[in-house]
C-alpha cells in the first residue's frame, strides 16, 4: 500500500540529449559503491552501479536508454518482500530498503519488472537506486550523483507534485513516457525518446 506523501520525487532521462558518455554510471559507483570501482555487476558486465543500459524500439529504430529504480508507487519489490525491508519513504515517496530487516532473499530483485536491482557480491544484499550516498545528497538538497554528473543535462530529478518545480516544467514541455505501463507499477521515472 502506498502512503500519502507531501513530495513525489522522480527522475527524468532524456535519450534525445544523452551522448552515451557513461558519466552518470561512474558517478553512481563513486558515490554509492566506491570500494567496488574495480568490480562489476554480475550479468550486466559493467561497474557496480544502479544504472542499467537497455535498448528499446521506438518508431522502428533502436534507442539506448539508461534506467534505474523507477520509484514505483505500486512497487512489486515492496509487496513481495516477506520481511518489510522495502518501503516508501513517507517524506519523499522514494522506494527505500532497510538493510537491518533484509535477509538477502532477493525476492525484490526477481519481482522487479525493470530488472534494475542487483545483488551486492560481498554482502548478498539487494542494491538499488538510490544508494546511501545519493540519499545523503538529497537530504542536503542536492541532486543525485547521476544528475549532477551529466555533462549534457540529459537527466533531471525533482518533485513532480510541485507544478512549478523544474522537472514538472520540463515534463510539460516535452513528450515523455513511462516504461512498461502495462505492469501497473505506476513508475516515477520519465523517459524522453523523441523530440
Amino acid at each position: 500500500m502506498t502512503e500519502k506523501t507531501q513530495k513525489k520525487l522522480a527522475h527524468l532521462f532524456d535519450a534525445t540529449q544523452c551522448v552515451g558518455c557513461s558519466a552518470c554510471i561512474l558517478a553512481c559507483t563513486q558515490t554509492n559503491y566506491p570500494e567496488m570501482l574495480n568490480g562489476e555487476v554480475a550479468g550486466w558486465n559493467w561497474l557496480p552501479s544502479n544504472i542499467r543500459k537497455i535498448t528499446v524500439e521506438r518508431a522502428r529504430r533502436p534507442v539506448q536508454i539508461l534506467v534505474q529504480c523507477q520509484q514505483c508507487e505500486n512497487a512489486p519489490c515492496i509487496s513481495t518482500c516477506p520481511f518489510g525491508a522495502n518501503y516508501h519513504d513517507p517524506e519523499t515517496g522514494l522506494v527505500k530498503t532497510d538493510p537491518s530487516r533484509c535477509v538477502g532473499c532477493n525476492y525484490c530483485i526477481a519481482s522487479c519488472p525493470y530488472d534494475v536491482r542487483w545483488s551486492h557480491p560481498e554482502t548478498g544484499l539487494p542494491m538499488k537506486c538510490m544508494g546511501e550516498g545519493c540519499h545523503e545528497l538529497i537530504e542536503q538538497g542536492r541532486d543525485p550523483a547521476c544528475v549532477a554528473a551529466c555533462p549534457v543535462h540529459a537527466r533531471m530529478f525533482g518533485d513532480v507534485s510541485d507544478p512549478e518545480s523544474p522537472i514538472s516544467r520540463k515534463l510539460r514541455a516535452v513528450k515523455s513516457e513511462k516504461l512498461l505501463p502495462e505492469k501497473g507499477t505506476k513508475p516515477n521515472f520519465f523517459v524522453v525518446v523523441s523530440k
